[in-house]
């Protein structure tokens, strides 16, 4: 993969960052983009490599989105992969649900994904065998308690990848997305009751899972990096579950 040419929202921590690492490590150029300046120098300090960039952006608006390509194009000559794992959770009773914060999740997990790949098409179409990866959720294979609006937003997603998939087909576009189950980030962490102590209840999510443990960043950035590498070349429209086999019972 080397002198490939690749964007990554919500790069600045997580399944991102994760990624950005191992694709760096394969010699590729990334560029980073995330809402918070700061979290940007900050993932560059950790990345440490002059292939790095960062343009910050807030991927709820089509504006952004459409700022994000043209600061792509600026730095590259076409991209090879868009990998979208910009996402906000949310766990909220339908009953207890406001248009606002419905608006919110679905901006950022769908209608971000979905202009940004609009607007990144042409830069896609300039490299021969690119590809978009799109991160899911396992909530957007199966229903979970309390949290309506995010599982359909990645539900739309996982079918959002279907769709693209047979759209882009005859232009040599891959679209691919992975289902994650729970990952040990930021993310993840900042679910967890504030008034409880916080191994207790990462004990009783591991519980769930038949592999006894949660995941890492790393091994869903594994699954991203094969998924956009030479090695998935016949790989489109696939959602791959990244659960520890959550969703096989």
């Amino acid at each position: 993969m080397e002198k490939r040419n690749i964007l990554i929202t919500g790069g600045t921590s997580g399944i991102g960052l994760a990624a950005a690492r191992r694709f760096l490590a394969e010699g590729c150029r990334v560029l980073l983009i995330g809402r918070s300046e700061e979290k940007g120098r900050q993932a560059l300090q950790a990345l440490d490599s002059a292939q790095a960039f960062f343009f910050a952006a807030d991927l709820s608006t089509t504006a952004a989105c459409r700022q994000v390509a043209d600061e792509a194009g600026r730095l590259f000559t076409g991209v090879d992969c868009v990998v979208y794992a910009a996402g906000i959770y949310l766990e909220k009773a339908i009953e207890d649900m406001d248009e606002e914060t419905y608006d919110q999740v679905m901006n950022v997990n769908i209608k971000g994904m979905y202009f940004l790949a609009k607007y990144m098409l042409p830069l896609l179409k300039q490299r021969p065998a690119s590809s978009m990866l799109m991160v899911s959720s396992d909530a957007g294979v199966n229903g979970n308690y309390f949290c309506s609006a995010y599982c359909a937003s990645k539900g739309a997603v996982t079918i959002f990848t279907k769709a693209v998939a047979l759209e882009l087909a005859s232009y040599n576009i891959r679209v691919n997305c992975i289902c994650p189950g729970d990952i040990d980030t930021p993310l993840t962490r900042a679910q967890l009751d504030p008034g409880r102590d916080a191994e207790e209840q990462l004990s009783e999510m591991r519980a769930l899972y038949p592999l006894g443990r949660i995941g890492t960043a790393d091994e869903a950035a594994a699954v991203i990096c094969f998924l956009a590498s030479g090695q998935a070349s016949f790989v489109t429209g696939a959602a791959w579950l990244v659960d520890g086999g959550l969703t096989a019972n």
